[in-house]
C-alpha cells in the first residue's frame, strides 16, 4: 500500500476529537502506511482556511499524490476511515 496522509484538525478541549485521535491511532496501528498529522486550527489557522476546515474534528485522508479521497466532518467511525485508506491502495 503507498503512503497514505491523513490530516486531523482539531482545537483544544474539543471532547470529539479525544475521540478522533483514539479512533485513528487504532487506524494506525491496523494500516503501517498511513502518516497522520494534527494540525491545531488556532495556531495553524492559515493551513485550516486554506484546507477549508469548518469545524473539528475535521479528517481528510489523501493519497501520496495530495488528492482528498474522504473528509469526514466530526467523529468518523473505524470501519469509514479503513475504507478510506483502502480507497488510496
Amino acid at each position: 500500500m503507498p503512503d497514505v496522509n491523513v490530516d486531523l484538525y482539531t482545537s483544544t478541549f474539543c471532547e470529539p476529537c479525544m475521540i478522533t485521535r483514539g479512533v485513528l491511532a487504532e487506524a494506525g496501528r491496523l494500516v503501517s502506511a498511513m502518516n497522520l498529522v494534527e494540525h491545531d486550527i488556532v495556531r495553524e489557522e492559515s493551513a485550516a482556511e486554506a484546507a477549508h476546515i469548518r469545524s473539528t474534528p475535521t479528517v481528510v485522508i489523501s493519497g501520496s499524490d495530495g488528492a482528498e479521497v474522504f473528509r469526514a466532518e466530526g467523529i468518523p467511525t473505524l470501519n469509514q476511515v479503513l475504507v478510506a485508506l483502502a480507497k488510496v491502495a
